[in-house]
């Protein structure tokens, strides 16, 4: 047995959002860059990740997504099983499996009740104790207030006729 790639994806996307949800929501955008994914397949996994609650999206400038619930509270099993269908489930084709069937769906469901013991923070926690190098978000740029221009005054003519005027005088 083996977890497929939508499920790796997904887990990896979710240890990133994870790292960097402190600071607020995080982009698609930036998730794919650092795990080399592409946005549209991203979309389409945190489209069903939102779905099963395991994060919420925030629109917006300076949207993004964040963890639908606390990092202790996801595991693997949950991550998995909302991307991908039942795991390796044999397919109608596959009845000459036979006896070796049952061997299989025990296989799967001791595989899944593994990974229901391994929670997101604990992944979090090892990438962390690795010494992963979590950027802090980058600084967004504010316009910033023009400063108050005082009115330069001058005492010279502003006209020929002033200027005329002020030998007269």
């Amino acid at each position: 047995m083996r977890m497929s790639t939508k499920g790796r994806f997904a887990v990896n996307a979710l240890i990133d959002l994870a790292l960097r949800e402190p600071t607020g929501p995080v982009a698609l955008a930036s998730i794919g860059q650092r795990q080399q994914i592409s946005l549209s397949y991203l979309e389409q996994l945190f489209s069903r990740l939102r779905r099963e609650g395991l994060v919420e999206s925030t629109r917006g400038p300076g949207g993004g997504y964040t963890l639908g619930r606390s990092a202790d509270g996801i595991t693997v099993a949950d991550i998995v099983m909302a991307v991908d269908s039942p795991l390796d489930e044999p397919a109608e084709e596959d009845r000459s499996l036979g006896m070796s069937k049952a061997l299989w769906q025990r296989l799967n469901s001791v595989m899944l009740e593994h990974m229901g013991t391994i929670t997101l923070a604990s992944l979090v926690q090892e990438q962390l104790a690795q010494g992963i190098n979590v950027e802090a978000r980058p600084v967004r740029r504010a316009i910033a207030p023009q400063p108050a221009v005082k009115p330069v005054r001058t005492m010279a003519p502003n006209s020929v006729f002033a200027f005329g005027r002020s030998f007269s005088g």
